[in-house]
């Protein structure tokens, strides 16, 4: 049998900038499921994203996803496309099994944490106060730079992360440090700077864009401290989840949300397509 992938609708110019398209998954011109490939919104044309996969439940375990996905490399190598993605929800485990196989690497993972209703009280010593100006400006130019390091060591080129890094600050933060509905903290302890929090209030939840000790001060539990912060805020703000993402490769991080009760929700994966 030949699977193989059908368009079901001609190329999508999207307004983001980005492309699309909607195909039929086959076997022997019989429908058996659907993916939707793009590009990355992020990436731009470089970027294949695999939106969405399904496989009818009678063709499942037969490897008709396998090649239903190999199918679509072929389709992003021939939009010249040098890297496609795909997000995973976490207990998804059938297509986690399948993107491993296909060789895709973990790239990053989100979490979340559902907050108690009290707010969680400060270690003693420590306290928080709003970022100023000054402060804001040092730390943006220091955040865009380890930003951008952190895609390319995951293999965007260099001239995409840099692009990526300043277009999601010009989006989240077209007002700097006065955007509504974002809130940045310096973390004191005993009257000394030791780290920095940058916290987003959504609609629903609120979601940790950045949480930095300073670099004299880590390995003192400031990171945990920061973190404690976050939870009090996103509670006086009327938040009861609070959301991060964090980087494959960063194992003290990932140990501390996991030790402070932060669950997986999505994993990100990414392959280069050779």
């Amino acid at each position: 049998m030949t699977t193989t992938l059908r368009p079901s609708e001609p190329l999508q110019r999207n307004a983001d900038g980005t492309r699309s398209r909607h195909y039929q998954v086959c076997v022997n011109s019989r429908p058996v499921g659907a993916i939707h490939l793009g590009t990355s919104p992020s990436f731009g044309d470089s970027v294949a994203r695999v939106h969405k996969v399904h496989i009818e439940e009678p063709d499942r375990r037969r490897g008709r996803g396998t090649v239903a996905m190999l199918a679509a490399e072929e389709v992003a190598r021939g939009w010249g496309c040098r890297q496609i993605e795909i997000s995973v929800p976490a207990d998804a485990e059938a297509a986690l099994r399948l993107v491993k196989a296909l060789g895709y690497v973990l790239r990053n993972r989100g979490m979340e944490k559902r907050l108690a209703d009290a707010p969680p009280e400060l270690p003693a010593g420590s306290r928080a106060r709003p970022m100023t100006e000054a402060e804001f400006e040092a730390w943006q130019e220091h955040e865009s730079e380890d930003y951008a390091r952190t895609w390319i060591e995951r293999g965007v080129p260099e001239a995409e992360a840099y692009a990526k890094a300043r277009r999601d600050h010009e989006v989240l933060l077209p007002q700097g440090l006065a955007t509504e509905n974002m809130l940045f903290s310096i973390l004191e302890h005993e009257g000394t700077r030791v780290g920095v929090l940058w916290l987003a209030l959504r609609a629903d939840k609120a979601f940790v864009f950045d949480v930095e000790a300073d670099e004299a001060h880590r390995g003192r539990g400031h990171g945990r401290t920061l973190m404690l912060l976050a939870e009090a805020q996103a509670i006086a703000e009327g938040r009861r989840i609070l959301g991060l993402n964090v980087f494959a490769g960063n194992t003290p991080a990932e140990r501390l949300y996991e030790s402070l009760g932060y669950e997986t929700t999505q994993y990100a994966f990414y392959k280069p397509l050779l």
